[in-house]
């Protein structure tokens, strides 16, 4: 007989679509080959159903936007410098893309990477009996971190328990990190993913915790 996972339900195989789809897109740059996948039919059957929730809509709707028109290697090219610029290049015209420096902010300017929340990530992956890919030399506290954990949790865990580790970790500063995406992104794209992220975040912790509630 085989053992079933009572987590594994259709609504959280598509909740980790959504948060793999997430840290995808925060972990690199856009080249040819993710935007023949982002731009399949598939993915646009996807992103069809994310955008009949009115909250994801618009977010949605720049993001298809943007994609739709990178007909060119130089399109491509200055997205990726997009990219480049907002995440990978620190500074005040830049969005750094870490947990710590969010939920540190009294202490910012002495907050390092590679720090303590960066080792706490790195404790919490490996529970799961997860580490860090040797081609992805970010801090474990790095946004597409956290949100790759959260995707494969989410047929893994109960509710409360996903709650319990997606309020602090990433609900509790992604409207800030928003917020400074929208302020120094020079395009459209990166502004609409952050504010996807947070509404879509804050949108799950209330359906965890809805869901929680019910089955005490």
């Amino acid at each position: 007989m085989h053992s079933t996972n009572r987590h594994d339900t259709p609504q959280n195989q598509a909740r980790g679509k959504v948060y793999a789809l997430l840290s995808d897109l925060f972990a690199r740059e856009i080249d040819s080959q993710s935007l023949q996948r982002l731009t399949s039919p598939e993915a646009q059957a996807f992103f069809d159903l994310l955008a009949a929730d009115p909250q994801l809509a618009t977010s949605i709707g720049q993001l298809r936007q943007k994609l739709s028109s990178l007909n060119s290697e130089r399109e491509l090219l200055e997205l990726a410098a997009d990219y480049c610029s907002l995440f990978l290049v620190g500074g005040k015209l830049s969005a750094n893309p870490y947990a710590s420096l969010y939920l540190s902010q009294a202490e910012q300017a002495n907050t390092l990477l590679f720090g303590e929340q960066h080792q706490s990530m790195l404790e919490t992956l490996a529970q799961s009996q997860l580490q860090l890919h040797k081609d992805f030399p970010e801090p474990a506290d790095h946004i597409a971190v956290i949100l790759a954990y959260v995707a494969h949790q989410a047929c893994q865990r109960d509710d409360a328990s996903q709650l319990a580790f997606i309020a602090p970790n990433l609900n509790a500063w992604l409207a800030s990190f928003a917020d400074q995406v929208a302020k120094v992104d020079k395009g459209t794209f990166y502004g609409a993913l952050a504010q996807l992220t947070k509404l879509w975040v804050q949108a799950d912790c209330e359906a965890l915790c809805e869901h929680s509630s019910k089955n005490q």
